[in-house]
C-alpha cells in the first residue's frame, strides 16, 4: 500500500508582528542613531517589522523602501537601526507598514514538542504502589536549527522579541500547508562554527499557549 509522505523540505518558522497590516502614517522623524520616530498611539512592540516609505528630506533615501525591525517602543516613540545623523527628514511625513508575520531565517529541522504534565503523587502510607495523576498541562521549549545570516530580518527581529521578553505568536508551516500555530517567548539565540564549516544558529522558544493545527 503507497503512503503519501509529508516532506519536510519547505518547511518554514515565522513570528508574528502587528496585529494588521495597516501602514502607520506621518510619522515625525528625529535624525540620529538610531532614528526616533513619532507617531501617538502606533501600536508597535519591539521586534515588530515595516517597510518605511514616503519620507522627504536629505536623508529620505536611506530610510525609504527599507524594512527595519522596531526597537525601544513606547507609547508613541520607537527606534529603527537606520543612521542619519547630521541628515534632514520632514516632520510628519513619513509611514511604515508593518508585517503580520516574518519568516525567521532558513530552518534546518526542529522538534516540535506537545503538551507536558507533572505527575501529583497521591502514595499514602495505606498505599500498596504509587498513587499518581496527571497535573494540569504546561508548554514546554523548542530548538529550531537554522541557517546563520546575522543580516536576516526575521532573526533580528526574534533577537529583539528575546531582549524584550515579548510573548509572540509562531506559525510553522509544512510543505503541504499545514500550520501548527502556538504562543511562546524566545528564550534563546545560539550560533556555533568551526574550521571549513558554515556558521549555524538555533532558536529556542519556550510554548506557553495550546498548539493547534490548521
Amino acid at each position: 500500500m503507497a503512503v503519501d509522505m509529508l516532506e519536510s523540505q519547505g518547511t518554514k518558522l515565522e513570528m508574528s508582528g502587528a496585529e494588521d497590516d495597516t501602514p502607520i502614517t506621518e510619522m515625525t522623524a528625529t535624525v540620529g542613531y538610531p532614528t526616533l520616530l513619532t507617531s501617538s498611539s502606533h501600536g508597535l512592540s519591539d521586534g515588530d517589522v515595516g517597510t518605511l516609505s514616503a519620507f522627504a528630506g536629505d536623508s529620505a533615501a536611506l530610510m525609504n523602501g527599507e524594512k527595519v525591525v522596531v526597537k525601544y517602543a513606547a507609547t508613541d516613540t520607537f527606534s529603527v537601526d537606520i543612521d542619519t545623523t547630521g541628515g534632514t527628514l520632514t516632520e510628519a511625513n513619513g509611514t511604515i507598514t508593518p508585517e503580520e508575520y516574518t519568516e525567521i531565517c532558513s530552518i534546518q529541522d526542529w522538534d516540535l514538542a506537545g503538551d507536558t504534565h507533572n505527575m501529583i503523587d497521591y502514595t499514602a502510607l495505606g498505599s500498596t504502589r504509587a498513587e499518581e495523576k496527571p497535573g494540569i498541562p504546561r508548554g514546554s521549549a523548542m530548538t529550531f536549527s537554522v541557517n546563520w545570516t546575522s543580516d536576516d530580518t526575521g532573526l533580528l527581529a526574534a533577537e529583539v522579541a528575546r531582549a524584550a521578553k515579548s510573548l509572540r505568536t509562531f506559525k510553522l508551516t509544512y510543505s503541504d500547508d499545514a500550520v501548527h500555530t502556538f504562543t511562546g517567548y524566545i528564550t534563546g539565540i545560539n550560533d556555533s562554527g568551526g574550521g571549513d564549516d558554515k556558521v549555524n544558529g538555533s532558536i529556542t522558544i519556550h510554548r506557553v499557549g495550546v498548539l493547534t493545527l490548521s
